[in-house]
């Protein structure tokens, strides 16, 4: 789509609010008339409507006829345009006006030409042997010479018959009939066309077609042409009213000529979410593929080629004044060569959002009905019932606040399946109680550390957490993970995501944060740190946990904006007991004031499905003078020693238009293949060039074509 540049303020027209619908009033140096109905104007015309302005060197009125006829030079304005030509003639009575030999420029939006006659009625521009850009310049990088081109400001949308695209004045294509935007209103229409070339695709090309269906939904339909693979249809189709909005697309290819045996390869997708009334909320979110290594050959728009597995989610929610309620069918595509994940089909839970208060002390009850299957596992039904009820008492001040929990854990399963030889039983009743104790406490002074006149906190606080040990390996996993151990995650009350897990605990967390502000209360430097001691030695992790037991876990996390342009965070997970780092990761940002932008990071995971990660990256955007921009991106992995992917760009851009160049090298996976076959095998890289002819475009977004795109610093610690 072309963008709109902005106008030029100085052709912006001012109605003359004095005069009366219709009404017209005439200055002349000289005035002569030609009966009681004609009258003639010459020196310094000036005509003003509370419709248009016009200014010309003589005009003749016809008062009888509503007829007006002006020789130029000739300016005239309206609240869209701003003309000059050598002769005008209007009808008063239809307001239909036509200028020959006229140059126009549009005020309210980009736009501006040349044309023999041009036409105007009401909002509709007709012109004859014209132009047309949206280029500021009178020297324009792109414009369309044309027999007829027809300019709707109601519709936002141009016509040409017989046009001939021209780039810096030279003939590009011919075009019969052509329609372009004007404005930022909808029409259907072919959208610019993409073309690439890379090792895996050869030659691809993408020519999107739009189809505006109505105001409330909408359709893209992009045949695809790939050299390498065949020729792939994509469509998605959105819609939006008051009580919905959502989107379906589908991705078909017929057969895949690099991999015949395959068969037809598709992507389906659905989405949608519901406001159903001020209570009640629905949510779909559905996507299936073909085959497990669809998304990493083909790419697309609704899943990320580093995704492990596609949800599948229908989820019906109420929003009571006491309880939250979600009733949800879920489940999990995994991607690969492994064991499929459990559905949970289906899955209630709910909370209480306020709590009822017995004499200072507040009661909540939070629970869940669960029924799981997984017809490849060894339970092949589960289903689960937990209950939460808790007793709180908190007190809260101005610097402090103390928080007192208990709450008794009653879980309920009943495990369908061949048990024989397994610690796994048919019914199993699980009864524990949890202790929690937290307080902490705010410290403020005044400090010139960094900065001047500043405010610097210091927040400490502890936890005491009990949870009395249980052997629980005759309960299966259905839904439960471990969470990530950071600084925030020390003082969870649980370990894992779901309940088939209770950890054992009998620990203090002990933790401080200290932040500084400057004098526009901008927080430009954090400190976290914070330790697990375990009291016991049944509380250490162990069960089901990626990292090695360990007797304290020490966490710590850190923020520095010492100046606008430049932005570190840092942070890391370490093993106390047995001397090991966990994780780690570690982000420099500067983004400069002419739009430079550069990142450096690293990141580091000593446990990642029995892996040791640790990569290094660099993202930049770096402006190389007023209309180019180069973007490049690198991701290495230290523990292989081989890069992961790379990316560079260079783009040009005006107002009206932007091209934009891009190579990249990206390692390939297959995911159709056995795990242990493909790690025996030599990584295989995909490079490819790609070329785009886009009018606007935001250099970030070559960025983020990357799998691991530019991410700002807080998302590195998710």
């Amino acid at each position: 789509m072309f963008s709109l540049c902005e106008t030029d303020p100085n052709l912006s027209w001012q109605s003359t609010s004095q005069l009366a619908v219709g009404q017209l009033a005439i200055n002349a140096d000289q005035v002569e008339l030609a009966g009681k109905n004609k009258a003639l104007f010459s020196g310094n015309v000036m005509m003003d409507s509370t419709q248009m302005s016009l200014t010309a060197s003589s005009a003749e009125l016809d008062k009888i006829n509503g007829m007006l006829n002006a020789i130029g030079p000739i300016v005239y304005q309206d609240p869209n345009s701003y003309i000059s030509s050598k002769h005008f003639f209007a009808n008063l009575t239809s307001s239909e006006l036509s200028l020959g030999d006229a140059k126009y420029q549009f005020t309210q939006q980009a736009g501006r030409g040349e044309a023999k006659l041009l036409e105007v009625n009401q909002s509709l521009l007709l012109l004859q042997d014209a132009s047309f850009t949206t280029c500021p310049s009178d020297n324009p990088v792109w414009a369309l010479d044309a027999k007829k081109i027809k300019l709707s400001q109601e519709e936002g949308w141009g016509e040409t018959y017989g046009a001939v695209l021209k780039v810096y004045d030279t003939p590009v294509f011919y075009l019969p009939y052509f329609t372009f935007p004007i404005s930022d209103k909808r029409k259907s229409g072919f959208i610019q066309p993409t073309f690439t070339s890379s090792n895996r695709y050869g030659l691809e090309i993408e020519t999107p077609f739009y189809w505006n269906i109505a105001p409330d939904m909408d359709a893209t339909i992009t045949p695809r042409y790939m050299s390498n693979q065949g020729f792939q249809l994509q469509t998605e189709f959105r819609y939006l009213t008051e009580e919905h909005q959502g989107m379906a697309a589908i991705e078909y290819l017929n057969s895949d000529d690099s991999e015949p045996e395959l068969g037809s390869r598709y992507l389906l997708h659905l989405s949608q979410y519901s406001k159903i009334d001020d209570n009640w909320r629905g949510q779909i979110d559905i996507t299936n593929i073909s085959d497990d290594n669809y998304i990493n050959d083909m790419g697309s728009s609704y899943a990320n080629r580093t995704d492990t597995q596609l949800n599948h989610l229908i989820q019906l929610t109420h929003l009571g004044d006491y309880w939250h309620t979600d009733m949800k069918l879920q489940g999990f595509e995994v991607l690969g060569d492994h064991l499929e994940s459990y559905r949970a089909l289906p899955q209630i839970t709910f909370s209480q959002v306020n709590a009822f208060d017995f004499y200072g002390v507040d009661f909540t009850l939070n629970g869940e009905f669960a029924h799981f299957q997984n017809e490849e596992a060894l339970v092949e039904k589960a289903t689960r019932v937990h209950l939460e009820p808790k007793l709180s008492y908190g007190i809260s001040d101005y610097a402090w606040s103390f928080l007192s929990e208990v709450s008794l854990l009653q879980t309920n399963y009943h495990q369908q399946g061949d048990l024989l030889g397994t610690q796994l039983e048919e019914n199993v009743n699980r009864t524990l109680p949890k202790l929690r104790l937290y307080g902490q406490i705010n410290f403020e002074r005044d400090t010139h550390w960094l900065v001047d006149n500043g405010l610097q906190t210091l927040e400490p606080k502890a936890q005491y957490l009990f949870i009395p040990e249980k052997d629980q390996s005759n309960i299966g996993l259905y839904d439960t993970v471990k969470l990530q151990d950071d600084f925030h995650g020390l003082f969870r009350e649980q370990r894992f995501s779901g309940v088939d897990r209770i950890a054992t605990a009998n620990q203090f967390t002990l933790g401080a944060t200290t932040r500084i502000f400057n004098q526009q209360n901008n927080e430009v430097f954090n400190f976290s740190i914070g330790q697990i001691f375990y009291v016991s030695d049944d509380a250490k992790p162990s069960e089901i946990d990626d990292n090695a037991s360990y007797n304290s876990l020490f966490a710590s996390e850190a923020m520095l904006h010492w100046h606008k342009n430049w932005y570190l965070s840092a942070g890391m997970q370490y093993d106390t007991d047995g001397s090991d780092l966990v994780n780690s990761h570690l982000t420099l940002d500067y983004k400069g004031d002419n739009n430079e932008l550069i990142q450096l990071n690293h990141r580091y995971a000593n446990n990642v499905s029995g892996n040791t990660i640790e990569q290094v990256g660099i993202f930049a955007s770096y402006p190389i003078g007023d209309q180019w921009q180069l973007v490049s991106s690198y991701q290495r992995d230290l523990e292989s020693d081989r890069s992961v992917e790379f990316l560079t760009g260079v783009q040009y851009q005006s107002c009206c238009w932007a091209i934009q160049l891009s190579g990249s090298r990206q390692i390939e996976t297959d995911l159709n293949k056995p795990v242990g076959q493909f790690a025996n095998e030599s990584a295989k890289f995909d490079s490819s060039i790609q070329i785009k002819f886009i009018m606007g475009l935001d250099a970030q977004k070559l960025l983020n074509q990357s799998i691991f795109s530019y991410r700002r610093p807080y998302f590195l610690t998710n």
